[in-house]
């Protein structure tokens, strides 16, 4: 069995929280494809940005993880329109991170 929404939002708020950068200074989202949105259209840096990623069971519970992540003072949105979008990350923006 796979981790539970809950579980995959206290290790991407743990993560954050061990950076030390307020909340307002990261984005989070969802995506299908994970690695096309977080390097090519947020533009982070792969070998050195801050970022973390899950995967949730459901497009659901991946919308309530970024929901939670929003409430915390997280900048974001709810991402791709994807239904089947299942990842979810968050990264420290940058001068070079889009927004």
């Amino acid at each position: 069995m796979g981790k539970t929404a809950h579980q995959i939002f206290g290790g991407i708020k743990g993560y954050i929280d061990k950076q030390g950068e307020p909340y307002h200074a990261w984005y989070g989202g969802i995506a299908s494809d994970l690695k096309t949105r977080l390097f090519i259209h947020h533009n982070v840096s792969e070998a050195n940005g801050k970022w973390v990623y899950d995967q949730c069971s459901t497009n659901q519970d991946a919308r309530d993880v970024v929901a939670a992540l929003l409430n915390l003072g997280c900048d974001g949105g709810s991402g791709d329109e994807d239904q089947s979008s299942t990842y979810i990350y968050a990264y420290l923006k940058t001068p070079n991170t889009k927004p």
